[in-house]
């Protein structure tokens, strides 16, 4: 039978299926998009908002006791228009959806899911949980295990909704370390079989080679807290050796001494340190202080009655601070977390006028959208293509995740 002469909406629609089978990491976070989503004619810089579920005090006793239910937002800047161009002969047209999908686009979407998913590992700088040590390769299930304890102390559901993404070098040390659990079920099996770790510890393990690696910002000095009873999304410190220079990378971590992290639903102290993220480049000053943007906020119980608490207390004036890891060290930065640790946005690009066709597939349910556009060039018979997907990134809720140093 002859093949079918391809059109841009078969392209299109194969286009988006692709797609959304080569992601990795993409595909177990969150889509949830407001009423922008698919809008037409969005460009880059364009913002839409996600919900954040609200948290609650809750009450004793009988007397009624009403909390406001205050939803907030994260909002979303899709600040990121990826694409391929690939040009092709009339007679590929003629070509059945399979093989012309093999030839043109799965290699042109392996490049875009590529980029998404780079993009959206890089959020580990807004990650304040950590286990492993820096420069060793988790070779026990405990490390893992441990991450699910991180995920568990931060009150994150055990839905069937969390994952594990690591490099591959994570995934082959942590199969070989466990083959002596071998044995014929089924699930261990193809375990053994693929050298993939499947459903383990509570997680869906995936190995993508995007996985990013941290370098330790050049630090210097000895920092501690400057003044007591700070409070928010910014620490003031000092110590740091004197000079105006880069201290610390966006995406480092630290524990303040006497400050210690709690249960956000029960708000019991946890007996260990609170983990901050850095979520800036930091520079000190030239007298060796330095102002830090921190996630979490710091929110000690003392404060004003909030669903929101984060640590025990605030840091006490001149407390120190314990960088992880020693200037310049580098880390494979996997991620255990839970599909509302991340969000995707992606919206509709608008179909342009005057060229041969355009096309567009939205599907809300998968958050994305993709735009081919064709035209034809006379002189060389063949059709000029573009591929487009406008996407942004963010962090919904980051304490919901754990990196795993490697």
């Amino acid at each position: 039978m002859a093949n079918v002469l391809l059109t841009i909406s078969h392209i299109t629609r194969e286009a988006l299926r692709v797609l959304e089978n080569s992601l990795t990491f993409t595909k177990h976070v969150n889509r949830s998009f407001d009423s922008e989503f698919g809008r037409s004619g969005a460009k880059i810089g364009t913002v839409l908002n996600v919900r954040k579920p609200p948290r609650y005090i809750g009450r004793t006793g009988t007397n009624l006791q009403v909390e406001d239910a205050q939803e907030s937002s994260v909002p979303v800047a899709l600040t990121t228009q990826a694409g391929v161009d690939i040009s092709f002969t009339s007679a590929d047209l003629g070509l059945s959806i399979d093989d012309f999908s093999k030839r043109f686009i799965k290699p042109a979407i392996a490049n875009i899911a590529n980029r998404i998913d780079y993009d959206g590992l890089g959020l580990y700088t807004q990650v304040p949980n950590l286990v492993g040590a820096i420069g060793t390769v988790p070779n026990t299930l405990l490390t893992y295990l441990m991450a699910g304890v991180a995920l568990d102390d931060n009150a994150t559901p055990r839905d069937g909704n969390r994952a594990v993404v690591i490099n591959p070098l994570m995934q082959a040390t942590i199969v070989d370390a466990l083959k002596g659990l071998f044995q014929g079920s089924d699930k261990i099996a193809d375990q053994y079989e693929s050298g993939n770790m499947g459903l383990t510890a509570g997680f869906k393990f995936n190995m993508d080679q995007n996985v990013r690696v941290h370098q330790v910002g050049p630090l210097g000095g000895s920092p501690i807290v400057s003044g007591s009873n700070q409070t928010g999304s910014t620490l003031l410190v000092s110590g740091f050796t004197a000079a105006a220079a880069l201290r610390l990378k966006k995406g480092d971590k630290f524990t303040i001494t006497g400050v210690n992290a709690i249960n956000p639903q029960n708000r019991q102290d946890l007996g260990y340190l609170r983990t901050f993220t850095v979520t800036a480049d930091v520079n000190s000053a030239a007298d060796g202080t330095a102002s830090i943007p921190i996630y979490p906020p710091i929110i000690p119980l003392s404060a004003t009655t909030t669903a929101n608490h984060t640590v025990t207390a605030s840091p006490a004036g001149s407390a120190p601070l314990t960088i992880n890891g020693t200037a310049g060290q580098k880390s494979a930065q996997g991620l255990a977390f839970h599909e509302d640790s991340f969000v995707l946005a992606c919206a509709d690009l608008p179909l342009p006028g005057g060229v041969d066709m355009a096309s567009r597939v939205s599907d809300k349910q998968l958050g994305l959208s993709i735009r081919l556009i064709r035209n034809y060039d006379i002189s060389t018979d063949r059709w000029p293509c573009r591929l487009d997907i406008l996407y942004g990134w963010a962090a919904l809720y980051p304490e919901t995740a754990c990196v795993i140093q490697s």
